[in-house]
This record gives C-alpha cells, sequence and structure tokens, in this order.
C-alpha cells in the first residue's frame, strides 16, 4: 500500500481506513525517516510533549508507541506539565519527517524541541525533564485548539508568552499550569482591552524590561492586598462566579491561580507607563503620571514599596 498525503481536514473521513493499517504492530514497519499519513499542526509554543501527544492520538497510538515506531529511544517518564518532552536533533528530524512539516519551522513552533545532544548524533533520543513552575506550560484555548485538530481534542499545552496571556478571540485563558481547564474571561472585559494595548506596548523598546518591572511589582500590591483591591477582589469575584470550577479545585486557592488574570489590566498599564517615563525622572512626577496611566487620583507609596525603590533606583 503506498502512502497519501492527508490533511487534518480530509482526517475524518480517511481515519477509518488508516487506522485500519496503522496498528501497533504494523507501525514498527514503518521506516523512520518516512512521512507520516496524517497532517497534525503545532501551536505556536505548544510543548513537545503535547504536539508529541496530538499526533500520537490521530494515529490511536500512545506517545511512547509513536516515538518506538519512528526509531527515538525515549528515557524516563513523565506527564504534563510538570515535566516536558525532549528530544535530540535526530529524534526531532524523525518526528519532522513523520508531520511533514520542515524541521525549521517545527522547531520555530516548539521552543523547547532539539534541545539535547547536537546535530551529530547518530542515535534518536526523546527524554523527560521535570520543569519548573514558572517554566510550565498552560492549557491552550480549547476552542482554539478544538478547531485547529478539526473537533478530535480540546486539549494542548503551550509555553505562552506574557503578550497571550489570554485568547482575546474567544475569551479564555490560563495563567497557571495547576488549572486543569481554561478560564473564561467574558464576564471581565478589561481583560481583552489590557490585550490589545499589550500588544502595542510590544513595539516600544524598553518593553521587555517595563514588563518585567511591572508584573514584579504589581505581584508584590497583590500579595499584600495594595493600592488596588477595590479593583481585584470584584474581578477575582466575577472570575469565579463565570468559572465554577476555579472554587473546585484542589491544588491552590482561586486568588493564586487567577493571580496574573486578575492584576493583568494594572500590569499592562503600568508597564506603559514605566515604558515611557522620561530618563531619571523626578519622583514626584513619575508617580503623578504612573497615577494617572492606572487610573488613580493618586499614588502615595511608602519607602519599602516597590514601585519607589524602583523609581529611586531609576533616578541614581
Amino acid at each position: 500500500m503506498t502512502r497519501t498525503d492527508v490533511t487534518a481536514r480530509d482526517t475524518a473521513a480517511a481515519v477509518p481506513a488508516q487506522r485500519s493499517v496503522v496498528t501497533a504492530g504494523t507501525w514498527l514497519q514503518i521506516p523512520s525517516a518516512a512521512p507520516g499519513v496524517l497532517h497534525v499542526r503545532p501551536l505556536t509554543g505548544e510543548a513537545t510533549a503535547s504536539y508529541v501527544q496530538r499526533l500520537a492520538s490521530a494515529y490511536q497510538l500512545t506517545p511512547p508507541q509513536l516515538l518506538d515506531g519512528v526509531g527515538v529511544t525515549l528515557h524516563g517518564h513523565g506527564a504534563l506539565p510538570a515535566a516536558e518532552l525532549h528530544l535530540n536533533h535526530t529524534a526531532a528530524r524523525h518526528l519532522a519527517a513523520l508531520a511533514r512539516i520542515p524541521l525549521p519551522h517545527l522547531r520555530r513552533a516548539l521552543p523547547h524541541l532539539a534541545l539535547l545532544g547536537n546535530a551529530h548524533d547518530t542515535q534518536a533520543a526523546a527524554t523527560w525533564k521535570r520543569m519548573e513552575a514558572g517554566q510550565q506550560p498552560v492549557r491552550a484555548c480549547t476552542l482554539c485548539i478544538r478547531h485547529r485538530s478539526h473537533g478530535t481534542t480540546d486539549t494542548a499545552w503551550v509555553h505562552r508568552p506574557p503578550h497571550r496571556l489570554m485568547c482575546p478571540r474567544h475569551h479564555q485563558a490560563a495563567s497557571d499550569p495547576r488549572l486543569t481547564t481554561t478560564v473564561h474571561t467574558q464576564g471581565v472585559p478589561e481583560l481583552a482591552a489590557a490585550h490589545h494595548t499589550h500588544q502595542h506596548l510590544l513595539r516600544h523598546p524598553r518593553a521587555a524590561t517595563a514588563w518585567t518591572t511591572a508584573r514584579a511589582i504589581t505581584t508584590r500590591w497583590y500579595d499584600h492586598q495594595q493600592h488596588f483591591t477595590h479593583r481585584w477582589h470584584p474581578r477575582l469575584n466575577q472570575l469565579c462566579a463565570t468559572n465554577p470550577h476555579l472554587t473546585t479545585t484542589g491544588s491552590a486557592s482561586p486568588a493564586l491561580l487567577t493571580r496574573d488574570l486578575v492584576i493583568y489590566p494594572e500590569t499592562v498599564a503600568l508597564a506603559r507607563a514605566l515604558a515611557t517615563l522620561p530618563n531619571r525622572p523626578h519622583r514626584d512626577d513619575a508617580l503623578s503620571l504612573i497615577a494617572c496611566r492606572l487610573g488613580l487620583a493618586r499614588l502615595t507609596p511608602n519607602a519599602n514599596d516597590p514601585l519607589r525603590v524602583f523609581l529611586t533606583h531609576t533616578r541614581h
């Protein structure tokens, strides 16, 4: 039987015939560098383990079976989101051949692909690696992945950059790896507005530094219940009302699971203000400008406040 290219759109019609051929027994007879029958596109920033899982599911295989079938030796055990699957360059080439996606394109989509060994490795190998909490992937928008997979799954995990905290089209977000499903944000329209502002902020040369600083400051304010509790408490309550599952997640409180979402509008506003501050600003002038950007009549941080410390350091 000769292989034919079948796109994801044709999968629904083609899968029954294909899956009768691609069984665990016959899979091992497929050359490791042969192109696959199905075309499963990766998401931008998708975890390698997530993509391998989706690709394996398309063939009704487990990830170990899929990797073994393309000649990749799997080491260790793990599961998303606490662990990520790292492939060496040879294994990545095998995966790209199966996926029928050029390796450079696949590496751009999967940021953790081909992190092991070097390009001259002869053995194709994959290894499970545990990840620190701050590096773990989060759930992708369920509607986006369902559309991308033509209804075959709604689960994928992505390493999301800060400016993609939420999906503005479907009003979903996942700000913490411990969230087993996404958070619906329709009831908090200021999140979509903040997302729009954040995209414009990216054009500023100081955007990355300003964002890192602003997020550290607003996180501290949130944890110590300073300055914006009158906004953050109602916003948290609204998210919980729209997403009852937040109150039944046993791993952490809703206040922690949604912290990045709750503080997002103020973080974006503060980052924008910090990015556009003049060099060596006078502290009182800077505080007035920042208060205006944050929608406050005045902002009077104490001596230990991280914003005050930052402005003092900037002046010197």
